[in-house]
């Protein structure tokens, strides 16, 4: 079901995601929203898509054109922003769709709803098939087995992040590390070295890791390079390159903690043996 205009400011805004392969994972509540909406806005990464959402809604225009060589991301962002919430307060439903999940590094669907709603709209999120989502299924990850753990990666390095190295570890745009820029050419790599340097010394240099890439069509598998932490700097890195690190170790089992949460000795054997199955070399069918 739609969201419903508010009778007196008339306008409101609905926030999509399109997923991640092109067109395939859009949710039939999004499609729903994509064609009945009186305005769509779009940010997606693959001209498929694009080309959909322009078939489904005739009113349908791109975002990606406040996107310009060596202007700071966030400015994009703001402006996006203020795009979508002139079309809202012209009172006129509005959808917006995202490419992925689109409250997953989306930071102008999450500030265009808030604001929206500031000023009195309706507005809310549906969720979408993010890169996440694909990563589990692509590399065969349950984040329930040995817990996980996901950041971006400047902000991995620059706040040092706590982190345990007995969970998976997702770090996401290791290819514009440092960079707060839009390069319509390509990003330097120069963030990478100093993210291989510091994972090594928690981890080792011989850690093997996984660069991945979901595919963007079902005719393509998704990308999966498998290499050691030390060799991540020669690594085939994008801006949409995702690094999965697998644990390096199994916890150790707080024996009394298990004693008071009433486990016995079965159950404490069948946490640590679904834990122990966590391979902790990252496997790939390259």
């Amino acid at each position: 079901m739609l969201i419903r205009a508010n009778d007196e400011t008339g306008g409101s805004l609905t926030v999509v995601g399109t997923g991640i392969q092109a067109a395939g994972q859009i949710t039939v509540e999004a499609r729903t929203c994509l064609q009945q909406s009186a305005k769509v806005f779009y940010l997606v990464a693959d001209p498929t898509t694009a080309y959909y959402i322009c078939k489904l809604n005739q009113n349908a225009e791109s975002l990606h054109t406040f996107y310009e060589t060596g202007k700071e991301r966030f400015v994009s962002y703001m402006e996006m922003v203020e795009h979508i919430l002139s079309a809202v307060e012209s009172g006129i439903s509005v959808c917006a769709a995202f490419y992925g999940h689109p409250g997953v590094f989306a930071y102008p669907s999450h500030e265009a709803i808030r604001r929206a709603r500031e000023k009195g709209f309706p507005a809310r999120m549906l969720p979408g098939v993010s890169a996440e989502d694909c990563l589990f299924a692509d590399l065969g990850l349950d984040p329930a087995a040995a817990g996980c753990q996901s950041f971006e990666a400047t902000d991995f390095l620059i706040f040092r992040r706590q982190f345990d190295t007995n969970s998976s570890l997702i770090l996401w745009q290791i290819g514009v590390i440092g960079d707060v820029s839009f390069q319509e050419n390509g990003y330097s790599l120069a963030g990478v070295g100093i993210l291989s340097d510091y994972l090594g010394s928690f981890y080792g240099t011989t850690h093997s890791v996984i660069v991945y890439e979901a595919s963007h069509y079902p005719m393509y598998d998704s990308k999966r390079e498998k290499v050691t932490i030390a060799d991540l700097k020669t690594a085939h890195i994008s801006p949409m390159s995702t690094l999965y690190v697998p644990p390096k170790s199994s916890p150790t089992v707080d024996l009394d903690m298990a004693r008071r949460l009433g486990m016995e000795a079965g159950g404490i054997r069948t946490i640590t043996m679904r834990v122990a199955s966590v391979p902790h070399t990252a496997r790939t069918s390259q």
